[in-house]
């Protein structure tokens, strides 16, 4: 047996520094001796070395960080330890009523539980307070545009307020989209402007669908605003949605719509130019619309290969106590647990904190499919279509419906 404990970790600092003392606190209370290798990966790598090079089957790696939207790819694949047995023996505290339902689903199948919730935070708009709430400001959108200064609520006021506060003199923009082809920005982009634009990605009988109406105006949207050089910032294209949350944190934006959890870091990390600057609101809709947010999560997972599977449960039993999710937390991430929602502390720091339950309560997910990742690249694709051609819309996403429904037939 190796004497070391493998973690693939997905790439972001506040995760990183988390479960390195999650992992010295661990050792600490248990005596446990075995060298933590935590590796930082993006999500390609993350996602290549734990699924498509099967290294949560080969015992390459004992525990990783997984999102939900890989979840029922890596349980199709048997690659992940169901935990059942485990949490009869011996639950995490407070297991599950410590949770929001919403954040225990994803990892059920049938009767197995095959991992614990990491960190969370539902996509919402996420923009300077104190821009929005400045006299001048204020005197000066009402002079320019007619109107009192607001967040936006429809993603056409989005760009208007973004084209106001766009100021390059001062390194300030309007707003971005994170658009980096990872399989994952993208495709979380499109499912937003479809879902708050009244479209359904899943139809009857479980077909996706990408070339509805709503999807076509969504996409003419997406590609106006990519190329509006008066409203986004010059790095959209390279940023993934931790890029742009770090240029927010930076100053750089005015707005944008991100994960809560970008919200919440940039009240905690030390670099930060934003403290006490930040509020957030509901995703912006579409004109038929309403805002939707999106809760995708990520989770602590065991691979079947692993050779420190008892180790493993205890290592993630403790990791995910109320005291190391309020840790997580002050680290800059998300935690899961509701005691950490409602801490005094946590809201005296992060002031909207108490926001998240409410967004958790108008949020929908990608679909459960073990092809996933497939049909996540073709939309990946079409959307890089929409930004990077002038290629005719509705001949795009025709195109990749057909790629599509011939993925659903494989």
């Amino acid at each position: 047996m190796n004497n070391k404990f493998r973690i693939a970790v997905r790439k972001f600092d506040a995760f990183e520094k988390t479960i390195d003392e999650i992992w010295e606190a661990f050792c600490k209370e248990t005596g446990c001796t075995l060298e933590l290798d935590a590796v930082p990966l993006d999500l390609h790598p993350l996602y290549d070395t734990i699924i498509k090079e099967n290294g949560l089957v080969n015992g390459t790696w004992d525990v990783a960080l997984i999102n939900t939207d890989w979840i029922t790819e890596a349980n199709a694949k048997n690659a992940l330890v169901n935990l059942i047995s485990f949490i009869s023996k011996n639950p995490p505290d407070d297991f599950p009523n410590g949770w929001s339902t919403s954040l225990l689903q994803k990892q059920e199948f049938g009767e197995k539980v095959v991992a614990l919730p990491f960190h969370n935070g539902p996509e919402c708009l996420i923009y300077r307070k104190d821009l929005m709430e400045s006299p001048k400001e204020q005197k000066a959108f009402k002079e320019k545009y007619g109107i009192a200064l607001n967040p936006p609520e429809t993603w056409d006021e989005l760009i208007r307020l973004a084209e106001f506060f766009n100021r390059p003199e001062d390194n300030l923009y309007g707003t971005t989209f994170a658009a980096y082809p990872d399989g994952h920005n993208t495709v979380f982009d499109f499912c937003l402007q479809l879902w708050t634009r009244g479209g359904e990605l899943v139809h009857k009988g479980g077909k996706v669908v990408v070339n509805s109406p709503a999807a076509k105006e969504g996409m003419a949207f997406y590609r106006e605003a990519l190329k509006n050089t008066k409203a986004v910032h010059p790095d959209s294209r390279g940023f993934d949605s931790v890029k742009s949350g770090m240029a927010f944190a930076n100053g750089e934006l005015a707005t944008m719509v991100n994960w809560f959890g970008f919200a919440s870091m940039c009240e905690v990390i030390p670099e930060s130019k934003v403290k006490g600057k930040v509020d957030i609101a509901m995703v912006p809709s579409g004109p038929n619309g309403e805002g939707v947010s999106l809760n995708a999560y990520w989770m602590y997972a065991i691979g079947t290969g692993s050779q420190h599977k008892n180790l493993a449960y205890d290592f993630i039993r403790f990791a995910v106590s109320k005291e190391n999710d309020k840790l997580l937390t002050l680290n800059g991430g998300i935690g899961c647990r509701k005691s950490t929602w409602h801490d005094n502390q946590v809201n005296t720091i992060v002031p909207y904190y108490h926001k998240l339950e409410e967004l958790h309560k108008n949020t929908k997910s990608l679909p459960r499919k073990d092809n996933w990742s497939e049909i996540a690249d073709i939309i990946d694709q079409l959307v890089l279509k929409v930004i990077n051609t002038s290629e005719d819309i509705e001949h795009i996403l025709d195109t990749a419906q057909k790629a599509i429904d011939l993925q659903e037939k494989a």
